[in-house]
């Protein structure tokens, strides 16, 4: 039995397998709810209103995130109302969730290529009865006489094209080599060898199309990751993973169905084919890698967190399903551990931190906070479960960054001045504007040091128990306000950053005053207000000249890596070198932990 789903006003509408709820009838019918929790019910931003139709009862868990009138109204949580009828629903623009600014610009290194990959334009002599060579020999023979090349094989599926292929062009293509030994592409004879640049982020995705021979980028997108659908967290995609084999086939297509999307919409920009790209390289946390490829990801969600495989691969694209030059290979940079992964090598290999002399902080901010402290040439890393606060998830009036979302925030004469993004009116607060007001707030002495608001300021309140400061007084819209639930939320995030960050000095002998640089990565990096950062101890109180901001380090050392073979090498000696410290288990950690969580 199915049931017809139509979700308004986003115009998604198709048939549902009875017994699905109505968080998994938005998934099958492409409608992006947010679902911080991963559907277990326990976040409430799944928030829809049933017009027509009939739906299971509301569960005990509901009325924590409704009251009784809304659930007279047919306000439910997706995740725990099952259709029993064809239904009609309306879907509240808060959640959804919304396409944000996505970081795909970085620090550029400029290198001589040295591509894994070269292309020869080579002339065949079309067969006669006296010469009744295969074309696979005939196209080797070609590569050896007219340029040099010793290539040993035409990969399995260019010789599935390879005949008519050569007749079309009448004789005359670009053959791409491979190490020097397998034909892995025939291109027309003005085509150039493409590659691809991918940072696949929890929450983003970054893609760069490139000229494989001179290291040029054509062309750059960022998208969000459709995985989001089943988690806002690493942690719940595995779960998820984890119950079924067809849902863990799910989340991988629902990557490679977007790279495939935004390859196709960069090499239409571009005027030239998906065909054309021939090599590609994919960074991520290990979490990501695992799922990408399908491998077990129950083993990384519990204690001690071991990965399937940390080395570096090479695979066929065509075994990912990549839409790519048929022979074409995908790259994969190496992992550290189970939650410091290839993202994290690829951001020490752009940055260029590891060759450092001196002592230097590199930190990747997101849902994971990554951190490497580089000690005279020593690696030491970790990760830090920073939570999606930094994202605007878990705060009250938090939002990704997109139009309207307050990006800036500051206390002018006592009076509260904000910026949004877009200029557009304020409709919540984004990463930047959530840090901007908890660091204003204690600065103004209306936060204490420990992050207890205070009642002494006009636009502090109490409301239904709760203590909130309005930023944004209410009219036709509902106030924005910053609300003691949210400080806390704040205080732990930024205490399991500024936690990683001690643990890494004390391992190393050091205290902050002994760094020299730290160095911010990532898109949230980006955007933040170093000074409120270290105002309420997120960051090193050190001079703001010791700061550096990199934007997506991360993608940046997935070009590298694509177009240079001495950077894949580089990659995987920066990961022998890394020391993994597992942060729960460090000497101190519960003290260190509850230390950070003071705003001083």
């Amino acid at each position: 039995m199915t049931y017809h789903i139509d979700f308004q006003p986003v115009g998604r509408r198709g048939e549902c397998p009875a017994g699905l709820s109505l968080l998994e009838c938005a998934r099958r019918l492409g409608v992006d709810l947010v679902n911080i929790c991963g559907g277990a019910g326990t976040c409430g931003r799944c928030i829809v209103q049933v017009l027509e139709g009939t739906l299971s009862p509301p569960t005990p868990g509901e009325g924590k995130f409704l009251s009784p009138e809304a659930l007279a109204e047919g306000y439910r949580l997706a995740c725990r109302a099952t259709p029993l009828s064809h239904c009609k629903v309306r879907v509240p623009p808060e959640s959804l969730t919304t396409p944000q600014r996505t970081q795909v610009e970085g620090e550029e290194t400029s290198i001589e290529p040295d591509p894994p990959v070269r292309s020869y334009l080579v002339t065949l002599a079309p067969p006669s009865i006296e010469d009744l060579r295969p074309d696979a020999e005939r196209l080797l023979d070609a590569l050896a006489e007219q340029h040099g090349v010793a290539a040993t094989q035409v990969e399995l599926a260019v010789l599935r094209d390879i005949s008519p292929c050569l007749r079309d062009s009448h004789w005359q293509v670009r053959a791409v080599v491979r190490e020097g030994r397998n034909v892995v592409a025939l291109l027309p004879p003005e085509a150039r060898p493409l590659g691809l640049a991918v940072d696949v982020g929890t929450t983003k995705v970054a893609a760069y199309l490139m000229d494989m021979e001179s290291g040029r980028t054509l062309a750059a997108r960022g998208i969000m990751n459709p995985q989001i659908a089943y988690g806002e967290d690493v942690v719940a995609r595995m779960t998820y993973a984890s119950q079924d084999p067809d849902q863990a086939r799910r989340l991988q297509s629902l990557v490679i169905d977007a790279l495939n999307h935004t390859a196709a919409e960069m090499a239409t920009e571009v005027g030239v084919q998906p065909s054309d790209i021939v090599e590609t390289v994919i960074v991520g946390n290990t979490a990501i890698h695992h799922l990408i490829l399908k491998l077990p990801v129950t083993q990384l969600a519990r204690a001690p967190y071991v990965p399937a495989v940390d080395a570096a691969l090479d695979l066929k694209a065509c075994e990912l399903g990549l839409h790519i030059a048929p022979g074409g290979t995908v790259h994969l940079l190496p992992n550290i551990a189970g939650y410091v992964g290839a993202d994290h090598v690829s951001m020490l290999l752009a940055t260029g931190v590891t060759q450092a002399e001196g002592v230097v902080l590199a930190i990747d901010i997101g849902t994971n906070t990554e951190v490497c402290l580089v000690n005279h040439g020593r690696l030491t890393s970790l990760s830090c479960a920073s939570g999606p606060a930094f994202e605007g998830a878990h705060i009250k009036h938090g939002m990704r960054a997109a139009s309207g979302a307050i990006e800036r925030v500051r206390f002018v004469d006592g009076r509260l001045e904000y910026q949004t993004i877009g200029g557009t009116p304020p409709v919540g607060l984004c990463g930047s504007g959530i840090l901007d007001v908890l660091a204003q707030l204690y600065q103004a002495g209306i936060v204490n040091r420990g992050g207890r608001m205070q009642l002494d300021h006009p636009q502090a309140r109490e409301t239904d128990g709760e203590r909130e400061f309005v930023l944004v007084e209410g009219g036709r819209r509902p106030a924005i306000t910053f609300t003691q639930k949210d400080v806390r939320e704040l205080q732990l995030a930024k205490g399991a950053m500024r936690t990683g960050i001690q643990v890494l000095l004390e391992v190393n002998g050091l205290v902050a005053e002994d760094i020299d640089q730290v160095v911010i990565a990532g898109a949230f990096g980006t955007y933040i207000d170093v000074a409120s950062a270290i105002a309420i101890d997120m960051l090193p109180r050190l001079p703001l000249e010791r700061f550096r901001q990199v934007g997506n380090a991360a993608g940046m050392g997935a070009k590298l890596a694509l177009i240079s073979r001495s950077k894949r090498a580089e990659a995987q000696a920066i990961a022998a070198r890394v020391d993994y410290v597992e942060l729960a288990s460090a000497p101190n950690f519960m003290k260190a932990f509850a230390q950070s969580m003071y705003l001083e």
